[in-house]
């Protein structure tokens, strides 16, 4: 055979196999007929478990797929964080721990089906609920409404995320099974055109697999939309969830538990929530006996790095910031292992699989270590170098000077002396007064805490607010009033103050500490320090002598700590570590004196002190 000829021939066999390939790959069909799920034209059973991305360091993401696998889950769910996605207008980020197409190819090698939740709106108790927070800065705009200028931004969020997503649908041969439409809607309102508008930005964005709503079982009726299956979160009532279903789905299901409970989501200064794990076991059991299909969340919480978490506020609740652990008192705990609920879960699982079905044997874990106690050497107080500042007559919220997260100093000159009542009108959320270098207050929204006296000395006075963002409102009527630092006016005894200067401390990277040994400021304090390690492993630093801040280690923001609890470990996972020199950086807000940490081999999560004590 000639060289020409064999180059033929070799070119024809390849696209045969890649033929091949491809029509192998669209081999699969997931349908909904009657009360059944079809995957392949029989019926499926969906058993799935959320873990979200964003929420797992990308190193991990392999090992938590193979553990959730290994539970007996047939499926997993995520949320798509627009605010990871987006997070600057126009500025789409789809890379590194962003990439959400790589974790869902990497759940389909595994052998996963993938239920996506790209949704503008997640809640998830993430920051704004997904939402970035350049959204506030549009004159009036509203979200989740049918405001033209948020329609057009979430339509171009859409495309973009559709551009990664839709080619892994099952129907272009990757393992999305289902998108759901916006998330439990009909907990906020009831503006059905509103949901048409989000599916119909979704179909045009590519996706083309059956679509569901999720909502509370008795707000059903205000959050599904015509064509999308409605799911239901909250109940485990099969009578119920079986007619109500019916009532908003022509009659038929297939029966959709998108949320199942086996544990709930934690709030600083309240005691860690868990559920037993004999009460998971009879509702599992229950759910999958009558042929219900269910997604577990969370399987995997994870845990909610930098700045990322939200808040829940209503008219009857104080504001609530949420941890940064997201441990959720899942079945996989936050460092990705296997628990006592994990273990009963999959009993559960394992009588219902199919014939002929076994569990893949239970992944071995990354190794735990702790590292004793030492010193953080260098230390420097944030007005050593301070960053040049906005000016205004009237305090400026973050929004308005383009800061998203962190911290700001606001400062104004008020002439002494005078004695009397300091008043921040809308202080969002933590700040500390100080008066001519002296801290004075600390004052806590969580508390209802705007005000404080004063006392200033006959002189020309320097009155700094140190204000921290502790996340904005992710769930609720009120996540459209989400602006932070201080949102209107300043008083004293009655009297405006004016001519303000905001210092932005965004933190969105690891801070440099300048080579000073010791500080005397009363104001918030950078510590850094190295420890060398000969090996590594996942580990928790023990935060519990500090008193309130973040950390970094290496580069990579670990999260808050806050003595009040109901956290005081913050999990550092293997790959963030190094052999030899490692670098750990703490910005400390009230304990300024403490310079020592350590790391430990078991999370502490439910340790709460009087949070009255901060």
């Amino acid at each position: 055979m000639s060289s020409k000829k064999f180059l033929k021939a070799a070119i024809f066999g390849l696209l045969t196999i890649v033929a091949s390939l491809t029509t192998q790959s669209y081999a699969h069909t997931f349908k909904l007929a009657g009360n059944n799920f079809l995957l392949d034209g029989k019926p499926f059973q969906i058993i799935s478990g959320e873990m979200h991305f964003a929420r797992i360091p990308r190193a991990y993401w392999r090992a938590r797929l193979r553990m959730a696998k290994a539970m007996g889950l047939n499926t997993v769910c995520t949320y798509v964080f627009w605010n990871v996605e987006e997070p600057e207008k126009g500025k789409f980020n789809f890379k590194g721990n962003a990439d959400v197409a790589a974790f869902v190819r990497m759940a389909q090698q595994e052998g996963l089906w993938v239920l996506i939740r790209p949704s503008a709106y997640a809640c998830a108790e993430w920051e704004f609920g997904g939402y970035p927070y350049w959204l506030l800065n549009e004159k009036g705009m509203k979200v989740r409404s049918q405001d033209p200028e948020f329609m057009k931004l979430m339509k171009a969020y859409y495309e973009q995320v559709g551009k990664q997503l839709a080619p892994l649908q099952i129907t272009h041969g990757g393992p999305i099974i289902m998108v759901q439409i916006e998330n439990e809607y009909g907990s906020y309102g009831d503006d059905k055109e509103y949901l048409k508008m989000n599916e119909g930005m979704m179909r045009n964005a590519g996706f083309d697999v059956p679509f569901y709503t999720l909502d509370g079982i008795d707000e059903v009726s205000r959050g599904s939309v015509g064509g999308a299956l409605p799911a239901v979160d909250g109940s485990i009532n099969i009578e119920k969830i079986e007619q109500t279903v019916r009532t908003y789905h022509h009659g038929t299901g297939p029966f959709f538990i998108g949320e199942w409970y086996p544990g709930w989501f934690d709030v600083w200064g309240k005691p860690f929530n868990t559920v037993s794990t004999k009460e998971c076991v009879t509702q599992l059991n229950t759910i999958l006996a009558h042929g219900l299909s269910v997604n577990m969340y969370m399987a995997h919480g994870g845990t909610t790095r930098a700045f990322m978490n939200g808040a829940n506020y209503s008219k009857s609740l104080p504001y609530s910031p949420q941890i940064s652990s997201y441990d959720y008192d899942a079945p996989i705990d936050e460092a990705g292992h296997p628990t006592a609920k994990y273990y009963a879960l999959r009993n559960v699982i394992e009588k219902f699989l199919p014939k002929g079905t076994k569990l893949p044997k239970i992944p071995t874990v990354e190794r735990v270590i702790s590292i004793p106690e030492f010193k953080l050497n260098s230390a420097c107080s944030i007005l050593h170098d301070l960053p040049k500042p906005v000016s205004s007559e009237t305090p400026l919220t973050f929004e308005a000077i383009h800061q998203a997260y962190g911290y700001v100093m606001y400062r104004t000159h008020v002439k002494g002396p005078v004695k009397g009542r300091l008043d921040i009108d809308h202080l969002r959320d933590f700040g500390i007064v100080m008066a001519n270098g002296k801290k004075i207050a600390v004052l806590d929204r969580r508390l209802n805490q705007e005000s404080c006296e004063v006392n200033l000395p006959d002189s020309e006075n320097t009155l700094d607010i140190f204000v921290e963002n502790l996340g904005r409102i992710n769930y609720g009527p009120f996540i459209n009033d989400n602006h932070k630092g201080i949102n209107h006016k300043v008083t004293l005894n009655g009297d405006e103050l004016k001519g303000w200067e905001m210092y932005g401390f965004p933190f969105s990277s690891q801070p440099i500490v300048e080579n000073q040994t010791e500080t005397q400021s009363q104001y918030p304090v950078i510590r850094e320090g190295s420890f060398a390690l000969k090996e590594i492993g996942d580990t928790f630093l023990d935060m519990r002598k500090w008193g309130k801040g973040i950390v970094w280690i290496n580069g990579h923001n670990l999260g808050r700590y806050w003595d009040i609890g109901p956290q005081q470990t913050i999990y550092v996972p293997a790959p963030w570590l190094k052999k030899g020199k490692n670098t750990i950086v703490v910005f400390e807000e009230l304990n300024l004196k403490q310079s020592e940490v350590r790391f430990t081999r078991t999370p502490i999560l439910n340790d709460v002190i009087d949070s009255k004590g901060s």
